[in-house]
């Protein structure tokens, strides 16, 4: 999204949002939802209207085992005897990424934290302004997982309903292993435990944004930037 007004243009790399002070939606923001609900389209969106570079544990970790740090050494003996990495490395992690210059109004934390007890310890590092959980009844969910084709040639992913394979790669698509509907419920089962309460936890402290995903990418986009706008203006 490029916004133009008189002789001036505001590119899509600069944030619609003032950094200094870290106030309103200058400290991170947080956002989760279930499997199959659009938050990587989604994210890469917030970052550029937030200018929050957007971060994942799986991307911090990678990047800390790459240029081996301290915490990317110590993160790696865990992930090569096939152990979760603990919360403390994660934290030290994004402790880490919030010291670097593009982290100034804070993170877009896709995915993190997924508990209280990472909540928590995350609140003693960083502030969190804003939680956008995009909401995806259940049902939907299954629909759009289990109905997704992949190309092997290609790799182009379609989905038999809402975007069917073109006659020429019609019998040749194929549907990947996990994307049965046995696997999807129980993914979502261990969402919906682990992360009901989170979202209720934040709700509580008034920064919880709900979003139904169950609309279009384009409606899912603007409703979360009206929210966030709307949190700004409140904040300012």
């Amino acid at each position: 999204m490029v916004i133009s007004g008189g002789n001036r243009t505001i590119p899509d790399a600069l944030p619609l949002f003032p950094k200094p002070p870290r106030r309103g939606v200058n400290g991170s923001i947080v956002l989760f939802g279930p499997p199959g609900a659009g938050k990587g389209t989604q994210a890469s969106r917030m970052s550029k209207l937030t200018g929050k570079p957007q971060v994942s544990t799986g991307d911090m970790l990678r990047a800390a085992v790459a240029a081996d740090t301290d915490l990317g050494r110590e993160a790696k003996g865990y992930m090569d005897a096939g152990l979760l990495v603990p919360d403390e490395i994660i934290i030290g992690l994004i402790s880490e990424r919030l010291q670097q210059p593009d982290a100034e109004s804070g993170l877009l934390l896709d995915g993190y934290p997924r508990t209280i007890i990472q909540a928590k310890s995350l609140d003693k590092i960083e502030s969190v302004s804003a939680v956008v959980s995009i909401e995806v009844p259940d049902d939907a969910i299954v629909q759009r997982i289990v109905g997704r084709r992949m190309d092997p040639e290609t790799g182009k992913i379609y989905h038999i309903e809402f975007n069917p394979p073109p006659a020429e790669a019609a019998n040749r698509v194929v549907q990947r292993k996990d994307d049965n509907e046995e696997t999807v419920r129980s993914r979502l089962s261990a969402y919906h435990e682990q992360t009901a309460p989170l979202a209720n936890w934040y709700g509580e402290r008034g920064v919880l944004l709900r979003i139904n995903g169950n609309q279009g990418i384009e409606e899912v986009g603007d409703s979360i930037e009206s929210a966030l706008l709307e949190l700004s203006g409140k904040d300012a």
